[in-house]
């Protein structure tokens, strides 16, 4: 029942989800759901080890000769940076994804790609983020953890799709993440050991205007 509610709840964040301009109702969200009733064993694993990947993906990184790129971000990248409101509040942002830590050899050590526009909703009491365009996008909700930290739980859609895939059905698309407030109006997403690609994923937020 959590996993549909779930579902529901990331694919009322689009526009898209449920045929072109609908919304679906998602009835009554608890305000207060704890995101470990909901996330997978794998992904629970993966967030107990945030800060593993993180140490190891930023060693690779600056090892790699990236040192001054990774610098010139200021605070984004020091893991154990976190302020009070981790969430953002709803709105549109402003997004951009930084891969640190090769995962293969087909990837750089650290990799940041053009920003991308991105938004944060509310649904029932729980908040929700979404990649507004591009051929990968994630989607998800976006849980209090405390007063300094949230969790990310959510799936990625590709290419043409207009819904959202259910949480857990594909632990090839579950993502899973630490949200912190990094500065005045600055946010980041960190997703430890994704499927793809790299060690750490980084996600900056900031709104768009």
């Amino acid at each position: 029942m959590m996993k549909s509610w779930f579902a529901l709840a990331a694919c009322a964040a689009l526009t898209a989800c449920g045929g072109k301009g609908d919304r679906p109702a998602v009835g009554a969200v608890p305000a207060a759901m704890d995101w470990r009733q909901v996330a997978t064993k794998g992904d629970r694993q993966r967030l107990r080890n945030w800060r593993g990947a993180w140490i190891t993906a930023l060693a690779k990184a600056q090892a790699s000769g990236n040192g001054p790129a990774i610098a010139a971000q200021g605070v984004l990248f020091e893991p154990d940076r976190a302020l009070v409101n981790a969430v953002p509040p709803p709105g549109d942002y402003r997004c951009r994804i930084f891969k640190l830590g090769a995962n293969g050899t087909a990837m750089h050590d650290f990799t940041a790609y053009p920003w991308f526009g991105c938004r944060v909703g509310i649904e029932g009491g729980v908040s929700s983020f979404y990649k507004a365009d591009g051929s990968q996008r994630p989607v998800g909700l976006a849980f209090p953890d405390g007063d300094m930290r949230g969790v990310f739980l959510g799936t990625m859609m590709l290419g043409d799709e207009t819904t959202a895939l259910e949480y857990g059905r594909d632990a090839e698309r579950d993502m899973a993440g630490v949200i912190d407030r990094v500065d005045d109006k600055r946010w980041r997403v960190a997703l430890p050991y994704p499927k793809f690609e790299s060690i750490l994923d980084v996600v900056e937020i900031v709104p768009a205007t």
